[in-house]
């Protein structure tokens, strides 16, 4: 099978699918791999570093999709991208496509065998750690004076003192950011709805960190002592309510600061709204916003190694022993695949769009296998079958 390498094009993305490690071991497995030129440059990995690694090295994109049967990206694919698709075409990325309906309506016009990254982690996605943790330093680059922020130092200096800091949702995400700003000596409260995450959080930093449950009238209360607030909640796409409303960013000091890591759409903030590493910040009544989306390119070397090793055994499943039995041996793959050869495999698209559905093992005709499980991907249910 022929793996390509695809650029992400998307504005502020930085990270690659594969490095040279990856690419080297694929290529052992019998394998070949096209690069499109300068991928992975900005993540600090050279066309030389991957040709080295045996990879061959083409220009453009349009190449990329016409010579290879298995083509991979970070970001969701592009408008302009859209027809160089081709039937029977493996991808994967992340493609958002409950967000998506335009490329969802892509994939199936071109009948391809689309996974979508996000819901293929078996541990979380490695992005979050990462999106966790910087982004609570792009929290406290945004307290600065000179960015609009009321100037409190994280930890406080002898006389002054330090930040009290609200950390809604404990998964990955919350406490990579729990970890960044304990370790730099801001006073945490964190909120979540399970109360055995927090039991966790309490055993690791004892009488360190506040616990308590998350709600809207909870958060209510803190927000007056709050000098920066870290959301890291995903916000089911079909609630059209919020955790944090604009009118509740009043009771925050002027130059306070929220960091929406989520940056759901909708989301749990409603005052949020997406933007990039070019633009980050914005202000609402009085409030810093941080709401760049792709926080983990910001720091895309490290991103790049991490995503890649966690890829590459579902790629050498996938290309050693076809869709089908991947799926079979793998429930997060199953769970992954969004369309296949013109039919919609995702529930959560079928949900949120409208659109009929089909099972990805009935899709694949592997229902009558011993498959193996895997948890769904979201809470998000869907009655809407493709009829026979």
């Amino acid at each position: 099978m022929i793996l390509g390498v695809l650029k992400d094009i998307k504005h502020g993305e930085n990270r690659v699918m594969l490095t040279p490690l990856e690419v080297a071991t694929v290529i052992q497995n019998g394998h070949k791999v096209y690069v499109q030129s300068n991928s992975g440059l900005a993540a600090g990995f050279h066309d030389a570093a991957y040709e080295k690694a045996g990879a061959e090295i083409w220009h453009t994109a349009k190449e990329i999709y016409g010579k290879c049967d298995f083509v991979v990206k970070v970001k969701e694919i592009e408008p302009s991208e859209y027809d160089m698709l081709r039937e029977g075409q493996i991808l994967y990325c992340c493609i958002h496509p409950a967000a998506h309906p335009e490329e969802v309506q892509a994939l199936l016009k071109h009948k391809v065998t689309a996974i979508t990254a996000e819901d293929s982690h078996r541990n979380g996605s490695p992005n979050c750690e990462a999106a966790g943790k910087q982004g609570a330093l792009f929290g406290l680059e945004s307290m600065l004076s000179i960015n609009g922020g009321k100037g409190k130092f994280v930890s406080g200096f002898a006389g002054a003192p330090g930040m009290n800091v609200l950390i809604l949702g404990g998964g990955i995400v919350g406490r990579g950011a729990l970890e960044i700003l304990h370790d730099l000596g801001a006073s945490i409260t964190l909120m979540d709805v399970n109360l055995g995450i927090m039991q966790d959080i309490r055993r690791a930093y004892g009488n360190d960190i506040n616990t308590m449950y998350c709600t809207k009238e909870a958060i209510q209360q803190v927000l007056p002592m709050t000098d920066m607030v870290i959301n890291c909640v995903r916000w089911p796409k079909e609630r059209k309510d919020f955790l944090i409303t604009k009118e509740m960013l009043k009771l925050m000091e002027p130059g306070s600061v929220l960091v929406d890591i989520s940056n759901d759409d909708p989301g749990a903030i409603e005052s949020s709204r997406e933007t990039s590493h070019d633009d980050p910040r914005y202000v609402v009544n009085g409030v810093v916003h941080f709401c760049v989306s792709n926080i983990p390119s910001a720091v895309a070397h490290s991103t790049s190694v991490v995503i890649a090793a966690e890829a590459l055994p579902m790629f050498l499943n996938i290309m050693n022993n076809g869709v089908a039995e991947a799926c079979v041996t793998d429930g997060f793959i199953r769970r992954s695949l969004t369309t296949y050869d013109g039919v919609l495999t995702h529930e959560e698209t079928s949900a949120i769009q409208g659109l009929p559905w089909m099972r990805p093992e009935d899709a694949l005709q592997i229902s009558d296998r011993k498959i193996a499980p895997a948890p769904p991907a979201t809470a998000t249910r869907s009655t809407n079958f493709i009829k026979a």
